[in-house]
């Protein structure tokens, strides 16, 4: 049975509990944040500590603990956990005042609530999805407009990933007024004639703490990066395609709407990232 973390203790999953009044579960009011485990350490934490502040002060909300306390806490989650590979899962919300309102609890007298937990996932870094390559569907994009908050309003999302599930495939991208934003849990990129395409940074899409390190590296080995709008057409006619994530790290796409990008085989470009990812991130774990 995992431990995890209520409001500064650490319970045995069965005896976690928060209110029933809470506003992360009657209104969606909350942010979170995965950081990955790999070798017993923790992958790119200060990029998500930071965007982490970023979403709570988009939103109004005060943070319960210290970057400093939050660091500590993920470690103890591994170390009793005993998670070689896997995830930590951090939630944040408002939290309650004592009954249910539109109107913002006064966070000077009603504490926010934060709740973490981790996931085991032997072979995280070794993945077969990874060696297969995924396979994608295209969707309408229909999300509220600030998805470069990382709230918990996850239902249109999930609702994208099992269209992909139906449909015999592993995942969807969604496409707002033609132009790709964003996969479900991901940032999406293709690539044509050796350059990486991604879209830029606005309120539109998610600004991925894995992007980031991928693009970092990517420039560092001296790839070609434009960050830009491009639309499904175009995704299917370039030469391989990928996504970034703090759980699938670098993921090959080999499919979009039925039509096989290359030879229908994770691209080169793809799997040399997720290595070189892997690598360096692996050497700057904590």
């Amino acid at each position: 049975m995992r431990t995890v973390y209520v409001n500064g203790e650490y319970l045995p999953e069965n005896e976690a509990t928060i209110s029933i009044f809470d506003r992360g579960f009657l209104m969606a009011d909350g942010v979170y944040e995965v950081t990955s485990v790999l070798d017993g350490k923790l992958i790119d934490f200060d990029g998500h500590a930071v965007r982490l502040e970023r979403s709570m002060s988009e939103l109004d909300m005060r943070s319960p603990i210290t970057k400093e306390d939050l660091l500590e806490v993920h470690r103890e989650l591994v170390r009793v956990n005993e998670i070689n590979e896997g995830l930590i899962y951090l939630q944040i919300t408002r939290g309650s005042d004592g009954d249910r309102d539109f109107v913002f609890p006064d966070p000077e007298t009603t504490a926010p609530t934060i709740v973490l937990f981790t996931q085991n996932k032997p072979g995280l870094a070794d993945s077969p999805a990874a060696k297969k390559g995924a396979k994608i569907i295209s969707i309408e994009d229909i999300r509220w407009g600030r998805r470069d908050i990382k709230t918990v309003q996850l239902l249109y999302p999930s609702m994208g990933k099992m269209m992909a599930k139906k449909a015999g495939c592993d995942d969807a991208w969604l496409v707002e007024d033609g132009f790709v934003t964003e996969g479900t849990s991901n940032n999406a990129y293709i690539v044509k004639g050796n350059k990486i395409i991604t879209r830029q940074l606005s309120n539109d899409i998610l600004h991925g703490i894995t992007r980031a390190a991928v693009l970092r590296f990517a420039r560092e080995a001296q790839m070609e990066v434009e960050e830009r709008s491009f639309t499904i057409d175009e995704a299917k006619e370039a030469d391989e395609a990928f996504t970034t994530s703090a759980s699938g790290f670098v993921m090959p796409v080999v499919e979009i709407d039925g039509v096989a990008l290359g030879e229908g085989v994770p691209g080169t470009i793809a799997l040399r990232l997720r290595e070189i990812y892997l690598d360096e991130m692996r050497k700057a774990a904590i």
